[in-house]
């Protein structure tokens, strides 16, 4: 059982991430571990968290959608955890998939403001509606509640509309557009200030393109993890959010940057690009090739080449005019404007990940799925 619970913990790594493009909702993982009503179980477990993931999961039907979690400093000894889940926070700490500050205060509230997001929580926030006035507005705020089939996500305010992949705030877009550094050494989201150091190999720093926002302390960006102020290391590489679609549902969102080309495909070499194999249909896995078109950032400029045996289409405005449909010769590299659509193959295509708010209809794979029937009352400590 111990070996089937580790197999989910890992599976809810996969899908936590303090990366502003690719998160999808901001949670408080002290609050949600102890949901025991999800599941009729002891008084916290880590595990919850993974019935929340796919909660939202369903709710954007989106699959691997992910989140970002902030935890207060207390839970890595919560006494209501078992040790082998504390060890698991500590590790996500050290790795910067989630943030842990001394104490959490509005930091949930904050993060969601400066990124954009809607933020998992039972609570109205009431306390922080003068800071926070937005936390009134329709679909930000979403409660996890048991349901039929599973945790369901009901709205606090509204109707329980579908996040839409949000903006940052005025402030938050000019936090996410430089690069910020912390003095302390073992700071894994700000980059550690000690080169030197001689754990600086050990431990995995956050690329500059994919930092946290920082926490603002009296107007001054401030590390949430160590309470530091941040020196401003210059401005950070530009990025764009793409996602696939297939057969209108969201398969995947990925991250392009400057100095990261991504390839997307069947099953691109490497094993860094984006692969579509398990998605695809027998006719489009015989059509698509393993690596099929790779996407770029040329200056401020999103591009495609086409690298496959078949072509790839772009339909300019996300057309469905085949007579409006451009085909790429084989190494043709071409600018894509704010609302193309790449066609790989009939149904399956990549575009800016804000043109679409929803992946359709779709029941997403749990990360749930390697669960034991009583992992969750019954993890031994």
């Amino acid at each position: 059982m111990r070996f089937e619970v580790s197999k989910v913990l890992d599976a809810i790594e996969a899908r936590l991430t303090t990366d502003p493009a690719m998160a999808r909702a901001v949670v408080d993982l002290s609050e949600v571990a102890r949901y025991a009503d999800l599941d009729g179980g002891r008084p916290a477990s880590l595990l919850r968290l993974g019935l929340v993931i796919d909660a939202l999961g369903r709710h954007v039907a989106e699959e691997e959608v992910p989140v970002y979690a902030v935890a207060p400093r207390a839970l890595l000894s919560d006494a209501d955890l078992t040790s082998n889940e504390r060890m698991v926070v500590r590790r996500w700490a050290d790795d910067g998939v989630v943030e842990v500050v001394p104490e959490l205060e509005d930091r949930v509230l904050e993060v969601a403001e400066l990124i954009g997001l809607p933020v998992l929580s039972r609570s109205r926030a009431e306390q922080f509606r003068d800071r926070r006035p937005w936390v009134d507005e329709p679909g930000r705020l979403l409660a996890a509640v048991p349901g039929a089939g599973g945790p369901v996500l009901v709205a606090r305010v509204g109707r329980g509309e579908v996040p839409a992949v949000g903006e940052p705030s005025p402030m938050g877009a000019k936090l996410l557009a430089r690069v910020w550094r912390c003095p302390e050494s073992n700071c894994s989201n700000f980059g550690g200030g000690d080169s030197d150091s001689p754990f600086a190999d050990m431990r995995k720093l956050t690329s500059p393109v994919a930092q946290p926002p920082p926490t603002l302390k009296a107007g001054v960006p401030t590390c949430p993890r160590h309470g530091t102020r941040l020196s401003d290391a210059g401005p950070r590489p530009a990025v764009e959010v793409l996602s696939v679609r297939i057969d209108d549902v969201i398969r995947r969102r990925f991250v392009v940057s400057a100095d990261k080309p991504v390839v997307v495909g069947r099953a691109p070499e490497g094993g860094d690009g984006v692969m579509l194999g398990q998605w695809l249909s027998d006719d489009a896995r015989k059509w698509i090739s393993r690596g099929h078109a790779r996407f770029a950032l040329d200056g401020a400029d999103l591009t495609v080449q086409d690298v496959s045996t078949n072509g790839t289409g772009i339909r300019p405005g996300g057309s469905d005019d085949d007579d409006e449909r451009i085909t790429l010769d084989r190494d043709e590299v071409r600018k894509l404007d704010e609302d193309d659509v790449v066609e790989l193959y009939a149904g399956v295509n990549v575009g800016r990940a804000r043109l679409w708010a929803t992946g359709g209809v779709s029941q997403p794979t749990s990360v749930m799925a390697e669960a034991p029937t009583m992992a969750i009352r019954k993890f031994e400590r």
